[in-house]
């Protein structure tokens, strides 16, 4: 491990992703558990990062560079939020530093709208943003960083403009199972992203935002009346509120604004497939990949070679 030059990490509320990354850029090793914030928060931030740096036998004295959670008011050091507009540049420039004796350790700040017609906030997302970025280049873009909140930001020659959170994954997770529409999708397995009956309620609730709830309640009715199956069930609920949430993200775009999608997994093939359906063909961008590069950029920054 002599080779190392910084540890970076993502540090979320339910996850905890390590990365040793030596002074070409290479990852050496990685480490992923389960231990975020909500864990983290009772056991010792820093007796977690030091058990997952010593798994790997990292320098005594590496540095780290640290996004995500960690840095929230219920975290390890708060790294407060920049105010947008702001340039992805003054992320890096806003890093906290964790008291250590040991360790160089920053965290990075998240990104606040204080507009009390449009109050918002990011944490992890902002870093994502600052490694894709090379990747967008100049002009306008809308990114869309699905998740359990959805991020949609908006990004013109480096500088972030405004964005949007949508609770999309919540409110999937709270409705599926805590709704009359829970009977509906009960035992339902996974369905593809090419599901014909995702993408038409991924159009349908595009084209028709005004009546979400209505199409919520269809596929409590589809089951009722045509015995519309779990799996199809859950793909319709799932299709109507990305649809919803897709519908609502356009309307805050920049005329000419190019979409971006900054995802990776099982989201990432839902959400190509929905913009797709609604004939928007995005740039994509795997998400772990980006972090990484958002990491790497900040770690370079602070720690030049």
């Amino acid at each position: 491990m002599t080779a190392a030059s910084y540890a970076a990490v993502d540090w979320g509320t339910s996850s905890f992703r390590l990365w040793i990354v030596s002074e070409s850029g290479a990852v050496l090793a990685e480490r992923r558990s389960g231990e975020g914030m909500t864990t983290a928060a009772k056991s010792g931030f820093s007796a977690i990062l030091e058990s997952h740096l010593s798994a790997v036998s990292a320098p005594a004295h590496l540095p780290v560079i640290v996004c995500g959670m960690a840095g929230a008011r219920q975290g390890w050091v708060e790294a407060g939020y920049l105010d947008t507009p702001a340039p992805l540049s003054a992320i890096v420039k806003a890093a906290v530093t964790v008291p250590d004796a040991n360790r160089d350790i920053r965290i990075l700040p998240g990104l606040a709208q204080r507009s009390e017609e449009a109050p918002d906030v990011i944490r992890g997302e902002e870093t994502q943003l600052l490694g894709a970025i090379a990747q967008l280049g100049g002009g306008s873009h809308l990114v869309c960083m699905p998740g359990t909140h959805s991020k949609w930001v908006r990004v013109t020659g480096g500088i972030v403009d405004g964005f949007s959170t949508f609770m999309t994954g919540e409110l999937f997770d709270v409705i599926s199972k805590h709704s009359i529409l829970s009977h509906a999708v009960a035992d339902a397995t996974p369905f593809d992203s090419g599901d014909p009956v995702f993408l038409k309620a991924v159009a349908k609730a595009a084209k028709n935002p005004a009546l979400a709830t209505n199409l919520v309640f269809t596929v409590r009715s589809g089951q009722l009346l045509h015995g519309l199956p779990p799996e199809a069930a859950k793909a319709r609920l799932s299709g109507t509120l990305i649809g919803l949430e897709i519908a609502g993200a356009l309307t805050t775009a920049k005329p000419g604004s190019s979409v971006c999608l900054v995802a990776s997994g099982a989201l990432a093939g839902l959400y190509q497939s929905a913009l797709s359906a609604l004939d928007l063909t995005p740039t994509a961008i795997d998400a772990d990949e980006a972090v990484r590069h958002g990491l790497a950029a900040a770690a370079n920054a602070i720690w030049p070679a």
